[in-house]
């Protein structure tokens, strides 16, 4: 039989599959209730921005930031969808918008007066239009976010906090699983994946693990998405 997991865009397995992919017993239904916040309640600037990363905040923040980014990212999807855009791919980028914005505004309330501004993204790389540049930026953001939380949490210094990290960090890894399955579906009219002049970005399939990156990484590859300047300090 067939993994759900590996099938998102078939209804009722997609459905239980991002049903499972939520922050996690306990913790989901306080996350739902937060979605209910306003999305646009940040005033978005282009100040600098340092996180702290000897303070639980600061790492707290850094994950905030990139829950910004990957939330931003799936609103201005499905604002202006790409050309061929079916149901399915539709319907998984929805849930993907609803479970960054649920991480991004679990995570704002968490640091309350601690939180970091609104950041800026600049999406001007990316081709909205392009079924290929649209799915290629995805796996980026979702490859990254899973890697940031792999290696920042080892700089969280409450156990609690580390849990819950260690739930949304799962979460983002099934996301990377989903829009996976959608490239592979791009690709069965027999195109290869990464195959020149296909435009579709090519995926990784034989690591094992997860990867792990430090913040300079991180955030030298998602800087270029972002118009504020974000500084790490205290590592």
């Amino acid at each position: 039989m067939e993994s759900p997991i590996l099938h998102p865009g078939a209804p009722s397995s997609r459905r239980d599959f991002f049903k499972r992919a939520g922050l996690g017993v306990g913790v989901l239904a306080s996350a739902s209730a937060l979605q209910a916040c306003d999305s646009n309640d940040d005033d978005d600037t282009d100040a600098d921005v340092t996180l702290d990363f000897s303070t639980d905040n600061g790492v707290l923040n850094y994950a905030y930031a990139l829950e910004q980014l990957e939330y931003a990212f799936y609103v201005q999807v499905l604002a202006t969808p790409f050309s061929g855009i079916n149901a399915g791919e539709t319907s998984v980028f929805t849930d993907l918008r609803a479970h960054e914005g649920i991480h991004r505004d679990f995570l704002k309330t968490a640091l309350g007066a601690n939180a970091i501004i609104g950041l800026t993204p600049d999406f001007s790389a990316i081709d909205f239009s392009s079924r290929a540049s649209v799915l290629g930026a995805a796996i980026t953001f979702e490859d990254l976010g899973v890697a940031a939380y792999n290696g920042a949490g080892k700089y969280l210094r409450d156990g609690g906090l580390l849990t819950i990290a260690g739930t949304i960090v799962s979460v983002e890894a099934r996301h990377a699983s989903a829009i996976r399955d959608l490239i592979l579906n791009s690709t069965r009219s027999g195109a290869t994946i990464g195959e020149a002049g296909t435009g579709l970005p090519e995926v990784v399939l034989a690591d094992a693990l997860d990867r792990a990156f430090e913040p300079s990484v991180v955030l030298g590859a998602a800087g270029a998405y972002i118009t504020n300047t974000i500084t790490v300090t205290g590592l």
